[in-house]
């Protein structure tokens, strides 16, 4: 398990709610767009890493 890996999908996860929560208070439809991508890519990197935990 690599713990800089989830740490830095968390922060990645945390950057994008804000960035996403941004965006729907000004009404920024792109910045809510890329808050959302960022959650997403979070999400795969932490999947990722359950996966590669799984093998081990």
């Amino acid at each position: 398990m690599s713990t800089e890996e989830r740490a830095k999908a968390a922060a990645k996860n945390v950057e994008g709610k804000i960035q996403e929560g941004v965006g729907e208070m000004t009404g920024d439809t792109e910045d809510k767009a890329k808050g959302k991508a960022k959650q997403a890519e979070a999400e795969a990197r932490q999947t990722k890493e359950d996966v590669k935990d799984k093998f081990k």
